[in-house]
């Protein structure tokens, strides 16, 4: 029996967050950031999901994740959840509200694992592309989760945005459907 798990980004993903200018970077730039990383996480081999934890105060981008639950056999590595442990081991805390005001950035509506993981996560708010009904629509379990999701987070101090640029994050989806991507 094994003693330990982790995860590691992909060089391809730390690579592009070094090309990226250090200035504030605007709501829809931090979505068009995180789909782009969905797209090219799908021609490296791994899952159609990709997200940011931002710094509030100066718009910039603590931590990233894309989904490696096939790449490293973990069904928690969520980008989510990537992103969110990438934070906290960067900043050193289990609560980024320990550490200042952040936001979540993710290209598609939390599943029930993630959208369990925001509130401890020290999040004060959450920005997403695509919705539930986007990655169900092309094979993905997104488990169960309160109908008025958006209202449960609002209702802890966590504000919620969604659908944009949910076009573009859609398409990542369907395109990974086309491409024979494995749905899990």
């Amino acid at each position: 029996m094994k003693q330990s798990f982790n995860f590691q980004l992909p060089d391809w993903l730390m690579n592009t967050l070094e090309g990226i200018p250090a200035g504030p970077l605007n709501d829809e730039q931090q979505m068009r950031l995180a789909i782009k990383f969905s797209q090219i996480n799908i021609k490296q081999g791994g899952g159609p999901f990709a997200a940011l934890v931002v710094n509030r105060a100066d718009k910039t981008i603590v931590a990233a994740g894309v989904n490696l639950v096939t790449s490293q056999n973990l069904s928690c590595a969520h980008a989510e959840m990537v992103a969110i442990s990438m934070a906290q081991q960067n900043l050193d805390c289990y609560r980024l509200s320990d550490k200042g005001d952040f936001q979540l950035v993710t290209s598609c509506e939390p599943c029930a694992m993630c959208f369990g993981a925001i509130p401890w996560s020290g999040v004060s708010r959450v920005l997403c592309g695509a919705g539930k009904a986007d990655a169900e629509a092309v094979g993905f379990d997104e488990g169960p989760k309160p109908e008025n999701w958006e209202a449960a987070l609002e209702q802890r101090g966590i504000e919620v945005v969604t659908g944009l640029l949910r076009t573009e994050a859609a398409q990542v989806l369907a395109s990974y459907a086309d491409s024979s991507g494995e749905v899990y």
